[in-house]
């Protein structure tokens, strides 16, 4: 078939020929992508010999290792061009919002479509800010964590206990169409429960970090920011007149807007694997905060600067690279799912670096960083498994924003807290717009192929043979008294 000409259309379809049958399907292109449920219809008879756990006769199934091709939702909200570097939030430029936006007005943008107005922002802020103050109860809860507990994992049980001070904010106990009405008393109550997850994300992060710290906790101010409330909350020690380090402040506040979403990475995919039981917002968060908390996820920029604190110097770092050649070592930080050239992230934090670093100094790592950096550009090793830093990345997600975070005096375990805080947002972004999607919400319930044992009949334990093997048998485990 020739190419179209002229004034005609191209058929947005795909014909697929099923050589098993010799049967061809028309498959619909919408939006330059096909419904996964159209190979349910290319049945076949079992070959001789085949497993019938393959379930041929049911038709194909499609088999995605990882959502490399997969998508899962229809969404207005992130917009990512790994290959040109590109990133925007509704439509605008991340850079642009970074440039001219706030966290909390991009927070509007992001859960509501469209930038606030002057009046809209106002009432916004004041309804975020307002519910920063969490119950009595919240001190007791975090206290009772281990002093040397991970932050992230006071954070992420702190979300879920929160779900339990809120029973109209539960579809198991107010019905399971609470928040997919989409009627004004619905949105009423969505809306509050995002008024109350933003904004009580910085107070218990807080929490968690002066948990660690064994100092008291600090109740919200008034009068500041989103972020110079954050920086209130963990930093006050009863000095008179406290306000937090304005450069500080601004450069929290950028580093939160650029975190804010990343379209459907693990953590946001979580959140909506959860809320699709429809379950209440505070447990869907509480999923993604525990999805973020690993170190392929929000605990790389975390589990970055630890490598870099094990190289030390940079004239460690060919030695660490061989280390890494021969799987001794792991190199972190290098290398994006998503972006394959230029983050376009990367070039607001370079500016938000040097602004920290006239305040704080430069971290002595930066140089150990940037010396892995081009011995990793260089070599073939690397380059030719696309293991390569891209030229911008690793200021980004990883490095650079660590090194911010390290000289802004956080601690390393924190570093996934304040990827968590910011990303919130997101989370709920995309949790809202399932909730109002049309057509409802369906259960997100994935297929699998099945590769194990066929049916086989139960053997008394006097007649079995041992199965033995490194991952056929529990591990032995040694006991202290």
């Amino acid at each position: 078939m020739g190419r179209p000409t002229g004034a005609e259309k191209p058929d947005q379809s795909l014909s697929v020929c099923d050589n098993r049958t010799g049967k061809v399907y028309n498959i619909l292109i919408v939006d330059n992508s096909i419904q996964a449920t159209a190979f349910k219809a290319m049945k076949a008879d079992k070959m001789p010999g085949e497993r019938e756990e393959n379930e041929t006769e049911k038709g194909l199934r499609v088999a995605d290792r990882g959502f490399l091709n997969t998508a899962v939702i229809r969404s207005e909200i992130t917009y990512i061009d790994g290959e040109a570097g590109v990133l925007r939030y509704r439509g605008y430029p991340i850079e642009q919002l970074a440039l001219h936006s706030s966290h909390l007005e991009t927070a509007y943008l992001l859960i509501y479509g469209a930038l606030p107005t002057k009046s809209q922002y106002k009432v916004w802020e004041k309804e975020v800010l307002h519910h920063s103050a969490t119950h009595a109860d919240a001190e007791q809860f975090c206290r009772s964590f281990r002093y040397d507990a991970h932050p992230m994992a006071i954070l992420t049980s702190a979300f879920a206990y929160l779900g339990s001070y809120y029973a109209e904010a539960n579809p198991s106990l107010q019905g399971q169409n609470l928040f997919t009405k989409g009627d004004p008393a619905s949105l009423a109550i969505m809306d509050k429960q995002i008024y109350r997850l933003i904004g009580k994300a910085t107070t218990l992060a807080a929490m968690a970090y002066r948990v660690r710290q064994g100092r008291d906790f600090v109740t919200p101010p008034t009068g500041l920011s989103y972020t110079g409330s954050f920086l209130y909350q963990m930093d006050h020690l009863g000095e008179e007149n406290y306000v937090p380090n304005p450069v500080l402040e601004k450069a929290l506040d950028v580093l939160f807007l650029l975190h804010a979403d990343h379209e459907l990475n693990a953590s946001a995919t979580t959140v909506l694997q959860t809320g699709s039981s429809l379950v209440d917002p505070f447990s869907a968060v509480a999923a993604g905060c525990a999805s973020l908390y690993g170190p392929l996820h929000g605990g790389a920029n975390e589990a970055v600067i630890r490598m870099l604190i094990s190289i030390g110097k940079p004239e460690n770092v060919p030695a660490f690279i061989e280390a890494v050649k021969k799987r001794e070592k792991v190199l972190s930080g290098f290398g994006h799912r998503v972006y394959k050239t230029s983050d376009p992230r990367s070039f607001i934090v370079r500016k938000t670096a040097d602004e920290v670093f006239k305040i704080t100094g430069k971290d002595e790592l930066l140089e150990t960083a940037m010396a892995l950096h081009e011995a990793a550009m260089k070599d073939e090793y690397f380059v030719s498994r696309k293991l390569a830093p891209n030229v911008d990345f690793w200021y980004t997600d990883g490095i650079l924003s660590g090194l911010i975070y390290r000289a802004m005096g956080f601690p390393l375990d924190f570093f996934p807290v304040l990827f968590a805080v910011p990303r919130v947002v997101g989370w709920l972004a995309h949790w809202r717009q399932m909730m109002l999607q049309e057509g409802g919400v369906k259960i997100w319930r994935p297929r699998q192929i099945f590769v194990g044992a066929s049916k086989r009949d139960y053997v008394p334990i006097d007649e079995r043979v041992g199965v033995e093997g490194l991952k056929k048998t529990p591990s032995p485990i040694s006991h202290s008294g």
